[in-house]
């Protein structure tokens, strides 16, 4: 069984949404989805089969002031518009199929991290509410966005603690995967002045999560090597697609959102054979 390994990244994910659309138009559906963040949030559309539902999102609402905006502050606690985002466009603006949805015969992880251990968890995303909290918990980066409590546990971004989900989907038994990621072949992640900051808003509360935020640039890059590693010596087991060109977590011309979504969408049809291959 394939899997399908989604990195997240705000809005660099776009990238991915154009994969995922290729794979619809090729009628290629995984068994086994995982991502984190915005990577897992766009791959819902996907498994409800709504080609090009992410893009007219983004087309729609990038730049409106109650998806992203300070005005959010007040009633979010986060520049975003967490219940616009999450209910408000999915249940009423532009509707999220929920009984494809439910049919899908797959598994479906999403990727978060616990506050208090600093550990990553994968929630089962068959048990997507209509709220999409396990959806808002993974995309709940620290001082961006407040905690999702679910079952009494206190989440953040999964990225933080597993930033491309590659070793979860082996360990569940997938030899071949499909690892989509967010950020061009050359880049690596370093330490910034904003991880610091947010780090150590966060640790008089959750000592364990400031270690994982602090360490995150270390495991990332270890794990992007490691996913270049199954791409080159096990190719037959692992397509690995990337952008050719850097996106901005927060951009806001649509028109270049749009260039990320036709960059993924076109070098996923160009590797189509070799993603196909993964199913057999």
């Amino acid at each position: 069984m394939p899997g399908l390994v989604l990195e997240g990244g705000t809005f660099r994910p776009v990238f991915s949404c154009g994969v995922m659309d290729a794979l619809l138009d090729n009628n290629l559906m995984f068994d086994y989805v995982i991502g984190v963040s915005a990577g897992i949030t766009y791959a819902v559309s996907y498994l409800s089969r709504q080609r090009g539902r992410n893009l007219e999102v983004l087309r729609q609402y990038r730049n409106d002031k109650r998806y992203f905006g300070a005005r959010n502050l007040r009633r979010d606690h986060s520049i975003f518009g967490v219940e616009f985002v999450f209910s408000t466009i999915p249940n009423e603006l532009i509707p999220f199929d929920w009984d494809t949805y439910h049919r899908y015969a797959g598994r479906i992880r999403v990727g978060v991290t616990n506050a208090r251990t600093g550990e990553a968890e994968y929630l089962d995303g068959m048990q997507l509410d209509r709220a999409s909290t396990m959806l808002r918990a993974t995309c709940a980066i620290p001082i961006y966005f407040p905690p999702v409590t679910i079952d009494a546990q206190t989440y953040y971004d999964g990225g933080l603690a597993d930033p491309i989900p590659i070793v979860k989907s082996l360990h569940d038994g997938n030899e071949k995967n499909l690892i989509v990621l967010t950020q061009p072949l050359d880049y690596r992640k370093e330490m910034t002045h904003g991880t610091k900051f947010a780090a150590r808003a966060m640790h008089r509360k959750y000592p364990a999560l400031t270690r994982t935020m602090l360490t995150r640039p270390k495991r990332y890059n270890e794990t992007v090597c490691f996913c270049h590693q199954l791409a080159e010596k096990q190719p037959q087991n692992t397509v690995l697609l990337q952008p050719t060109d850097h996106l901005e977590s927060f951009e806001k011309d649509v028109k270049k959102l749009e260039w990320g979504y036709e960059m993924g969408y076109n070098m996923a049809c160009a590797r189509m054979d070799d993603i196909r291959r993964l199913f057999s």
